[in-house]
């Protein structure tokens, strides 16, 4: 069969019509098949990655163990996560504070006397056993304690510890859900790092301040000038009378150490920037149990 001529539009004829390339002599698919086809290579594209994540992870690079990258994971989301405030350590320790009161017998024809010294305590086991300062109940006849839910008990001391000037005292009736505090060692502990005071100065509280560790190993001579106590932790947070006794502890709530005394060489026994804390290694020490 002859192929038939192309005219063009001056009527000359330009010879047999050519075929016309491979390429457009295909038709060119619609749109929508056009684009189903691109959405299956991204699929496969993205199911290549998802597998090859999963097999980077379930079979970790030669060099890096499985633990290894669990550290590492780990290491990420703790970066993430917000340090904890002082709020959190007050709300940790709270249910472990204590309100301490020792009261002195009335004398014969005199008028009775009030509560000789008012202080502070921490459970540190929950049958009730409570650290304090040994100068908040000394010469006491009797020992009232005030636990977190308002629960009033007497107390007795079952130890003491002078060099430290720690008491360790049992409470008689103790709350149904008593919790005890959690302690930390001081090993590592370092001038700079915050600390968090609870207590109840001049009786008002629980009270929260908050500051930093000043100095570690700081000696210093208690408020009769008969005793000098050794190996304390210096700090900055705010206490008064009334927070001896009190726990002394981290930004997590941890006790370090419980609050003895404050350094002022003036008449007031008013804080002006130097607290001591005995380290909870010797307050746990009062005890004769190992905190840890």
């Amino acid at each position: 069969m002859k192929r038939a001529a192309v005219y063009s539009r001056s009527g000359r004829s330009r010879g047999p019509e050519a075929p016309l390339p491979a390429v457009l002599a295909k038709p060119t698919p619609p749109w929508h098949k056009r684009h189903a086809r691109g959405l299956k290579i991204a699929a496969g594209v993205a199911a290549a990655l998802v597998l090859g994540s999963a097999l980077w992870i379930s079979a970790p690079p030669r060099g890096i163990t499985p633990q290894q990258l669990e550290a590492m994971v780990q290491k990420v989301l703790d970066a993430q996560q917000s340090p904890p405030t002082a709020a959190d350590a007050y709300e940790s320790i709270l249910p472990s504070v204590v309100h301490v009161r020792g009261l002195r017998s009335p004398q014969i024809d005199a008028e009775p006397m009030p509560e000789s010294q008012s202080g502070t305590g921490v459970v540190i086991v929950d049958t009730g056993i409570i650290l304090t300062n040994l100068h908040v109940v000394q010469g006491a006849s009797q020992i009232q304690i005030v636990f977190h839910d308002g629960l009033e008990s007497e107390a007795v001391v079952v130890g003491m510890q002078p060099e430290h000037d720690l008491a360790v005292l049992q409470a008689k009736t103790i709350p149904d859900d008593l919790a005890a505090a959690t302690l930390r060692s001081t090993q590592g502990l370092r001038p700079g790092e915050p600390v968090v005071a609870v207590g109840f100065p001049f009786g008002i509280g629980p009270s929260v301040s908050t500051g930093v560790i000043s100095g570690l190993g700081r000696e210093y001579q208690n408020a009769d000038g008969k005793r000098i106590l050794t190996n304390l932790i210096q700090f900055d947070a705010a206490v008064n009378p009334g927070n001896s006794g009190g726990p002394l502890i981290t930004p997590e709530g941890e006790v370090i150490g419980i609050v003895t005394g404050l350094l002022n060489p003036t008449e007031h026994r008013v804080f002006i920037g130097i607290g001591f804390a005995v380290p909870i290694e010797n307050a746990a020490g009062a005890v004769g149990l190992s905190p840890f």
